[in-house]
């Protein structure tokens, strides 16, 4: 599989970014589950559907990462975020959607 992060308008990737910024533990985690989805093996990890093609997948300490599966080889990784509530907090839910929307618009 071939794991893309998105990247500011700028080049930074976004995703390592956050995942950077956390714990020791979370972050290695974080690079874990990375590490599962460009290999494909999505049985180690905690996938689930969020909308359409969307999926996330949570890591320690209520972590999530958004991404999509495009053409069955290409993942792209469009989002990271703690999840703080019940459900995803609505500047999350807009940041993955526009990601998303940029994303099949090319």
């Amino acid at each position: 599989m071939v794991l893309k992060n998105y990247q500011s308008s700028s080049g930074v990737d976004l995703i390592s970014k956050y995942i950077d910024k956390l714990p020791t533990d979370e972050k290695v985690d974080g690079y874990h589950v990375l590490k599962c989805l460009e290999k494909g093996d999505f049985d180690s990890i905690d996938v689930k559907t969020w909308d359409g093609k969307i999926k996330e997948v949570y890591f320690i300490k209520h972590n999530r990462i958004f991404f999509i599966i495009h053409e069955g080889s290409t993942i792209y990784v469009i989002h990271a975020c703690r999840k703080q509530k019940n459900k995803t907090e609505r500047r999350d839910v807009k940041i993955v959607k526009q990601r998303a929307k940029e994303l099949f618009a090319n």
